[in-house]
């Protein structure tokens, strides 16, 4: 298992060393949530503190974009060459150019769903992208309660992405812990996102990732 901490839980007035702790830590990804206000009710980061995330990283960003207008935002971000940059299928009118789009900037493209998305709504997508992310909480807010019906959809999906491209990986965001990550590991999941549950930890940072890798 894979595991992504994400700086929305982190002490963003310590940040650059927050990034640098969750590296030493052994993270596989550090997972940058943007959130706009208007897709999501919340407002987060944009690219001038992205790119001193970017600065501070050893380990290759994962940019959750949770807004409207997704080529606009693609635009900002994807110069600060993160390994992967998700959009919600919700919101996009023109998924597969956008997939497109993203690949020619040399960022792996990846979709997201919420948690009332059925996995089949992108069926055909799958073969053009590297990773789906399954929300596991209603996106906008870190802390929140996991929603076990993602197990299954998990398992759905797993399916399908064996059936049309089976390098595409499976990530999960939303109340993720050391209570759900074997459940999580038996669906078909390659990585997770982990906020309070890694920032949060009483033990550290290291033990709270390495928790996560079974």
């Amino acid at each position: 298992m894979l595991v992504a901490p994400s700086i929305l839980s982190a002490d963003f007035g310590n940040l650059a060393n927050e990034v640098k702790a969750i590296c030493n830590a052994e993270c596989d990804l550090v997972h940058v949530d943007v959130m706009d206000g208007h897709f999501v009710p919340n407002l987060t980061i944009g690219p001038v503190v992205v790119s001193a995330v970017a600065k501070a990283t050893t380990k290759p960003m994962d940019i959750h974009l949770m807004v409207e207008n997704n080529t606009f935002f693609v635009d900002l971000f994807a110069p600060l060459r993160p390994k992967y940059i998700s959009f919600h299928i919700e919101e996009e009118k023109h998924p597969h150019r956008l997939v497109q789009y993203i690949r020619s900037l040399g960022v792996k493209p990846a979709i997201v769903l919420n948690p009332h998305t059925p996995p089949e709504s992108i069926e055909y997508l799958l073969a053009d992208i590297d990773m789906v992310l399954l929300m596991s909480v209603n996106p906008g807010f870190g802390g929140q309660q996991f929603i076990p019906s993602v197990l299954e959809r998990a398992k759905r999906l797993k399916a399908l992405i064996e059936l049309h491209n089976p390098n595409c990986l499976i990530e999960v965001d939303g109340g993720v812990n050391n209570q759900n990550i074997n459940a999580l590991k038996e669906a078909g999941v390659d990585i997770v996102v982990a906020g309070s549950y890694v920032f949060g930890n009483r033990d550290g940072y290291k033990e709270a990732i390495n928790s996560l890798k079974i």
